[in-house]
């Protein structure tokens, strides 16, 4: 299986504008925009962070015989390429990298660390610091991706340990637990101090409940405000005998704004996309068409395809890339085993324009997909955009190896 990530930098990034040259990764990309590989053999990136001069920081997940920790990068060349290339942290892996203030935050599956910065530094000063522990990491869905907005709220994604809170889970047609005992510790989004050490679960606040896996998460630099697109449950038709077809085009990814003490939809009710609204899960006593257990969950705000799996999530407050990819998020989605037998689907990025807070549906539009052949390379998470640059790991399915490409409007005589 493959992985990847996408990340951009943030404004005033500092960069030189290179042309993309003969080497560019083979990614339908659209007109205006070409991409520069910046570093291979990145063990398993997940999300990115990049700092104002420029140096790219990348999670690695780790397992599978590639070590976790940071990926350090930069480049002083000014070609576009990583030609300082430094690892440090545990080995143990991790999902979300974020930028607060000195520091560099760290999600890995059990805690949220941070690392000092020094100014001109590319590595951190000390070692790190944990800013939370002891978080829930068993069953499924153990990756925890972070947000921090200008107050210093930090918000992390604690997935479900489940796939749809079955008494046997991914059992056939096991029914759900009811009410669900996992909405009390998982399925939702906390909120923390960033800049408290020694936290735990309890020192948080359940900021929303009821998403069973919001790896894709952001906050609105306008407003400082969450937002997330959810992994969607899995296996309707193994467990509840929905048709081939009828189980690969549900349940759609739901792209939300995540607001305080909002209840969304897992697991009782998902999002159909043939009946555009929340419906009753089988577990709960649904048939396909009743919304019974819906009343009071939130409908989401783009209905993505089901089994995309958005990986990130990233909002573009920079004016050098086109006009249609100005004033929206971009979201990265990695695809998914889960639409078998039917072809897989959901490797690309997309980019969601938005309009008075909203995002505008007419102008959806997905231009930057990853791979010819759509399962040649998977996108994963996006981080801060601005600028004119962004940069993306993408691990090759077939060769089985990674690279973290820049993404970025192409130069006169390029």
């Amino acid at each position: 299986m493959a992985a990847a990530v996408i990340a951009m930098s943030a404004p005033g990034t500092v960069f030189a504008q290179q042309s993309c040259g003969s080497d560019s990764p083979e990614l339908g990309l659209p007109e205006g925009f070409c991409a520069v590989v910046v570093v291979e053999s990145a063990a398993r990136p997940r999300h990115v962070a990049v700092r104002r001069n420029g140096d790219v920081y990348a999670a690695l997940r780790g397992g599978r015989e590639a070590g976790g920790g940071i990926l350090a990068l930069r480049d002083t060349t000014g070609d576009g390429q990583a030609d300082i290339i430094e690892r440090f942290g545990d080995e143990r892996g991790g999902t979300g990298v974020a930028l607060h203030q000195e520091y560099l935050y760290f999600g890995r599956d059990d805690a949220v660390l941070r690392y000092r910065l020094t100014p001109q530094e590319l590595l951190p000063s000390g070692e790190s610091e944990a800013v939370v522990s002891g978080l829930p990491a068993d069953g499924s869905h153990a990756a925890k991706s972070i947000a921090i907005n200008g107050d210093g709220s930090l918000f992390v994604n604690i997935g479900s340990r489940s796939n749809s809170c079955q008494e046997e889970d991914r059992g056939t047609r096991s029914p759900g637990i009811d009410p669900c005992t996992e909405l009390a510790n998982r399925a939702g989004i906390w909120r923390f101090d960033a800049n408290r050490l020694g936290q735990t679960l309890e020192d948080g606040e359940r900021w929303a409940t009821g998403l069973r896996n919001t790896v894709a998460l952001a906050v609105d630099p306008s407003d400082g405000q969450p937002y997330g697109v959810v992994h969607g449950r899995d296996q309707l038709r193994q467990s509840w005998g929905f048709s081939d077809e009828s189980s690969a085009e549900k349940p759609s990814e739901e792209f939300h704004r995540i607001e305080r003490g909002r209840k969304y939809s897992w697991p009782y009710c998902y999002h159909d996309p043939t009946v555009g609204r929340l419906v009753t899960a089988p577990e709960y006593g649904g048939d396909g068409s009743d919304s019974r257990r819906c009343e009071g969950l939130t409908e989401p705000l783009i209905a993505f395809p089901a089994h995309w799996a958005p990986n990130a999530l990233v909002f573009y407050e920079g004016d050098a890339f086109p006009d249609p990819y100005r004033n929206g998020a971009f979201i990265a989605f990695h695809g998914s085993w889960n639409r078998a037998p039917l072809p897989q689907e959901g490797y690309n990025v997309v980019f969601a324009p938005f309009e008075d807070g909203q995002p505008n549906l007419e102008r959806l539009r997905g231009r930057l997909r990853g791979g010819r052949s759509g399962t040649s390379h998977r996108p994963a998470p996006p981080n801060r955009v601005g600028g004119g640059a962004g940069r993306f790991p993408l691990h090759h399915g077939r060769s089985r190896w990674h690279y973290l490409a820049r993404l970025q409007t192409l130069t006169r005589g390029s």
